[in-house]
């Protein structure tokens, strides 16, 4: 293939690129990818979870403003192109029973209707690969759930001139994976080394919640080795410093651990319409040969 590769990665919050994938992100931009990250919301709902920004009056009064900021930085560090679709984030709804979702939020609209700005984006960048969520949004917040389904829309219909015909010359992308970096055997491998190097591990609790949610087992069909770049994933988290404690559990794990133990992101290929072969080491692998 001779023409620059293209990947896209829909999101559903600021930040959710730097903690999803950031590290292939960084690996493909390296190589001369060219990679767009596609952010649903502003994360306006998103409440603020470093300890040492809470009650800060300006964060909290202007919290739109400095989540765009923190994405400016993250976006930079990681060195990828990044756009809005400029939906209302949903919050995450606590409670028993849940209250209903705010009017007007990404969760609230309709499908079709709110993937036609996904499918402007897919046909304006004409990705090669897109990656997003699985069907249960990597974890149950309604924006990634819905993130899930506009994405799912938009991948079948991009290339279709018949659908949302005003909205760019169609393209069709080749590939579309589900982020799966939280997933139990990387989870375990890590615990199980921290452990035996007499550390602390931060997963105990998240293995024992896996065990009472009895959550099935992803395929995972993909691990791009990524080591290199775990650094790089780590600056552009902390960008995010109203979501992320540099001193919290994301940064427990001793790095050189981490590329030893588990050097890889995984995925899990949702879609191919080219040939490759299970398990990969590319996201990719079929497009690069044809």
């Amino acid at each position: 293939m001779t023409e620059q590769l293209r990947l896209m990665a829909v999101h559903a919050h600021p930040d959710d690129e730097s903690s999803k994938g950031a590290a292939t992100m960084a690996k493909y931009v390296s190589e001369g990818v060219d990679v767009l990250v596609v952010t649903c919301t502003g994360g306006e709902r998103g409440s603020i979870l470093n300890p040492k920004l809470q009650g800060d009056a300006y964060i909290e009064e202007h919290i739109h403003e400095v989540r765009a900021r923190e994405m400016a930085e993250a976006r930079e560090i990681l060195g990828v192109k990044q756009e809005w679709l400029g939906f209302v984030d949903s919050g995450l709804p606590e409670g028993d029973p849940l209250p209903p979702l705010p009017e007007g939020c990404f969760a609230l609209q309709d499908v079709e209707e709110a993937a036609e700005r996904l499918v402007r984006s897919i046909r304006a960048f004409r990705p090669h690969v897109v990656t997003t969520y699985d069907e249960n949004g990597g974890y149950p917040h309604p924006d990634h759930i819905m993130t899930h389904r506009i994405t799912m829309v938009a991948f079948d219909a991009a290339g279709d001139a018949d659908r949302y015909p005003d909205a760019g010359e169609p393209w069709q992308p080749l590939k579309l994976y589900y982020n799966q970096g939280f997933n139990r055997p990387r989870t375990l491998a890590l615990h199980e080394a921290m452990l035996e190097r007499g550390l602390e591990s931060p997963y105990g609790e998240w293995l024992k919640r896996w065990e009472e949610f009895q959550r099935p087992e992803r395929t995972l069909t993909t691990y791009v080795p990524c080591a290199d770049f775990f650094e790089v994933r780590d600056k552009a988290l902390i960008a995010h410093a109203t979501q992320i404690d540099p001193d919290g559990g994301w940064f427990k794990v001793p790095m050189e651990l981490q590329k030893e133990v588990w050097p890889t992101e995984e995925y899990e290929l949702a879609k191919s319409l080219v040939d490759t072969s299970l398990p990969e080491d590319d996201l990719f692998a079929g497009i690069r040969d044809n």
